[in-house]
């Protein structure tokens, strides 16, 4: 005696409120992802080009000084010429 499996029956409407909530719960996420980068400290070219310039120093500490210190140096510079 062989038995067949029974699947449970999905409505239609069940797997578009699925995917509808999927969908803005993964909205949701890049929201916030995208606004966590953009509202914490400097743009990421203004970072990548301040490490490249810094890369000379050996230790943690003297590069992190050093690029505080060309970010000052260039936002007081972006900030006069944009005046």
């Amino acid at each position: 005696m062989t038995t067949k499996p029974i699947f449970a029956t999905v409505r239609p409407s069940q797997t578009v409120a699925a995917a509808t909530l999927a969908t803005v719960i993964a909205l949701g996420i890049l929201w916030a992802v995208v606004t966590l980068f953009q509202s914490r400290g400097e743009p990421m070219e203004r970072l990548a080009a301040a490490e490249r310039a810094c890369s000379h120093h050996a230790y943690q500490s003297e590069r992190e000084a050093c690029i505080k210190e060309w970010i000052a140096r260039t936002q007081s510079s972006t900030s006069v010429a944009r005046r």
